[in-house]
């Protein structure tokens, strides 16, 4: 017959110190509910509808411009509120060229030949914007045209690259008005001699970008295009576009620009019709607020010109 076990009744072997039970007097501490809360993970948001989500993007995006805005503009008022102030303030441009604010395409008519600004009687403040812009396509497109072409030889070609980048970089040195009188003196009218003014002053950005975007071009992607026999179409487009297209499209934005600013200047000096002309004849009728606004209206349209070439420029690199 076996030997009894050495468990006790309790479960435990001879010797060993007995397990004490809540009931022989200890005390249960409950958990902290400040550290249940803690472990608690946040509620998740409800998710927001799409609409709710774009208009939450415009505010943060317009929200900051409108706040500096309003403080400008209040400061703005502040400084020349005063009678003696020699600089009009926001409501006094507001109550002299209210006209001009309200109505600023008067004389200007769309139809399906495109945009046409009178030529008898008043005309608003866009047609004179309308005007320039005309003579800033026509010599921006000349300059984009020729500045990607002349960049690509110059960025492809050592001999081009040595024999034409010096005088590039003399000729770029040279002022947009400067260059007035060499263009009157050849074309003897106004109105090519802007556009040449604005195609010797927007050409250089241009070729000097694209040609730094070829120049950079790995050489991996030259040797691709040997390999696989392309005709210069293809290389252009399938290679070379793409690798020089954000190059290319700083020099255009940056064209632009001075186009922009060239146009300005040209008109005031020459006169007749246009922007450049609107605030010249302002500033000589003591017209100030008009100038004022002309301003503004100088800042959208050079604003509204390198968005649109930058949407250019991100449209053409996702399909490059």
């Amino acid at each position: 017959m076996s030997s009894p076990s050495p468990l006790q009744k309790d479960g435990h072997k001879e010797g060993a110190p007995a397990l004490s039970s809540p009931a022989a007097g200890a005390t249960v501490v409950p958990y902290p509910e400040d550290a249940i809360k803690r472990r608690q993970l946040p509620p998740i948001p409800a998710p927001m509808r799409a609409w709710e989500e774009k208009l939450r993007s415009i505010a943060a995006q317009t929200l900051p411009t409108v706040f500096m805005l309003v403080v400008l503009f209040g400061l703005w008022q502040v400084a020349c509120s005063s009678p003696d102030a020699t600089f009009p303030s926001p409501l006094k441009v507001w109550q002299d060229s209210h006209e001009l604010i309200v109505n600023p395409f008067e004389g200007v008519s769309v139809d399906f030949t495109g945009v046409h600004v009178s030529e008898e009687g008043v005309v608003g403040i866009a047609g004179h914007i309308v005007t320039s812009l005309k003579r800033v396509m026509m010599g921006y497109s000349l300059a984009a045209v020729m500045g990607i072409a002349l960049g690509i030889l110059v960025g492809q070609s050592i001999f081009a690259y040595r024999a034409l980048d010096p005088l590039f970089q003399v000729l770029r040195t040279v002022p947009p008005l400067a260059w007035l009188p060499i263009s009157l003196a050849i074309f003897q009218q106004a109105q090519p001699s802007t556009i040449f003014l604005i195609f010797i002053t927007a050409i250089w950005p241009v070729i000097l970008n694209t040609a730094a975007g070829v120049q950079s071009m790995p050489a991996a992607y030259v040797n691709v295009g040997k390999v696989l026999n392309l005709n210069p179409i293809e290389y252009f487009t399938k290679i070379m576009l793409p690798a020089t297209v954000p190059h290319m499209f700083t020099g255009l934005r940056i064209g632009v620009g001075m186009s922009w600013l060239a146009i300005v200047a040209a008109e005031m000096v020459q006169g007749g019709t246009g922007i450049g002309f609107f605030i010249w004849d302002s500033y000589n009728s003591s017209l100030l607020t008009d100038t004022i606004v002309a301003l503004v209206w100088i800042g959208l349209v050079g604003f509204g010109l390198d968005r649109i070439v930058a949407y250019v420029g991100r449209k053409v690199a996702r399909t490059a």
